[in-house]
Order: structure tokens, then C-alpha cells, then sequence
């Protein structure tokens, strides 16, 4: 009986040779819901910027030299193509993008590694 790791009082908390084990399956699926939301964060920002890029550029280039210009006025046409430029954009970066997401999640995912590892060297200091 002696094997078997302690449950302590009120806290429900293990302790023991398991309580390593337990901390550790925690901080990894922890990890693994912070690498979601990175991944996500970065593919949103790519999928902004190219629509906002995407947009500035359909409004600079996208009228036609000679074109009538007030049958192109409608009330709600700047509203839709923003749209359609910003599904145009989230549906490039779904399909691999230009590489903006990757370089900021690989970022985001080394500050989140640098930081769990300055949150456990005090504590790996205390426990020797």
C-alpha cells in the first residue's frame, strides 16, 4: 500500500511519484489548447492582412480606364466587394497562404516555450 501515492486532505491534489506525471500530462494539454489558439490567432492575422491588401488593391487597380463611373456607384458595393476580399483571404490563407501565419505562430509558439521555461526554473530551484 505504501506504492500508492497520497491524496492530500482537502485539495485533491497527488503527491508523490505520480504527482510529476500528473503536472506534466496538465501542462501539455494545456500546450496543446495554446498551440490551437497560436495556430488560429496567426492564420486570422493572415487572413486580415491578405484581405486588407486584397481590397486596397481592387479599389486602386480594379476600375477601368474610360469606364463609366457613376453606373458603378451602388449603395452597397463597397461593403460586399470588403467581404468578398476578406473570404478571398481567409480561403488563400486555408490553402497555405503566403507564409505570414507560419512565421508568427513559429514565433508565438518560441515566446510561449521561453516563457514556460522561465516559469519553471524558479520552480525546479526550489524543489532541489
Amino acid at each position: 500500500m505504501n506504492d500508492l501515492p497520497a491524496l492530500s486532505g482537502s485539495s485533491g491534489m497527488v503527491s508523490g511519484p505520480l504527482a510529476t506525471k500528473a503536472d506534466q500530462v496538465l501542462h501539455q494539454s494545456g500546450s496543446a489548447t495554446e498551440n490551437k489558439k497560436i495556430e488560429k490567432s496567426a492564420n486570422d492575422f493572415e487572413s486580415i492582412l491578405l484581405g486588407s491588401w486584397l481590397q486596397q488593391a481592387e479599389q486602386s487597380f480594379g476600375s477601368l480606364p474610360g469606364g463609366d463611373e457613376d453606373g458603378e456607384e451602388d449603395s452597397g458595393k463597397e461593403q460586399f466587394q470588403g467581404m468578398a476580399m476578406q473570404s478571398l483571404g481567409s480561403a488563400m490563407t486555408a490553402a497555405g497562404g503566403i507564409g505570414i501565419a507560419k512565421m508568427i505562430s513559429t514565433n508565438l509558439h518560441k515566446a510561449a516555450d521561453g516563457q514556460a521555461a522561465a516559469a519553471e526554473s524558479p520552480k525546479q530551484g526550489l524543489s532541489r
